[in-house]
């Protein structure tokens, strides 16, 4: 009987670890969510602009990959920037993804404490200061990714490529969804 308890504990525990999922629904505002594009956006645009340095941050063993992140935006004084690179390799991960096609958007922040994976790629910017990554991560079974969240740590090590942006270059209107 105490072995069968035991068995039932390490596998409730063994559950308990897994990977979880939670949808959360990101309005603007009602209005902003249900007008239709505006002929005055353009449906592309071109931001020209020189990078005043390339920064290659490295991760060590255990370190949360976003705080990191914010770590050195704020400590190389980073105010606009586009994320080049990542590899590496992760010991977990949080992350969110889009699940639907119309406004209001809806995430699902899918996160598994157990679950590790190569890091294969990573793009994204940091807008005044704020940074919005999107990784790629793969496992035996496939590759997948999502927008970066906290709690994602790292294996091995890791490796990002920032390109810093030189003073007066605006990249704001590039993550408004509402410009459209």
């Amino acid at each position: 009987m105490r072995k069968a308890i035991a068995a039932l504990a390490v596998l409730a525990a063994a559950v308990l670890a897994q990977q979880t999922r939670k949808e959360i629904v990101r309005p603007s505002t009602p209005h902003d969510d249900s007008k239709p594009n505006s002929p005055s956006v353009p449906d592309v645009v071109a931001i020209n602009g020189k990078f005043e340095r390339i920064l290659t941050l490295r991760f060590k063993y255990q370190t949360d990959l976003l705080a990191g992140m914010e770590k050195m935006v704020k400590e190389q004084k980073i105010k606009n920037a586009v994320i080049l690179s990542a590899f590496g390799s992760v010991r977990n991960y949080h992350i969110h993804q889009v699940t639907n096609r119309t406004f209001p958007s809806k995430d699902t922040y899918v996160q598994d404490p157990t679950a590790p994976a190569d890091l294969i790629g990573m793009g994204g910017y940091i807008i005044n200061g704020t940074i919005h990554a999107h990784l790629t991560l793969a496992t035996p079974n496939g590759a997948f990714g999502g927008h970066l969240e906290p709690g994602t740590n790292v294996f091995t090590f890791a490796t990002v490529c920032i390109g810093v942006f030189e003073d007066g270059i605006d990249i704001s209107r590039i993550d408004d969804k509402t410009w459209r």
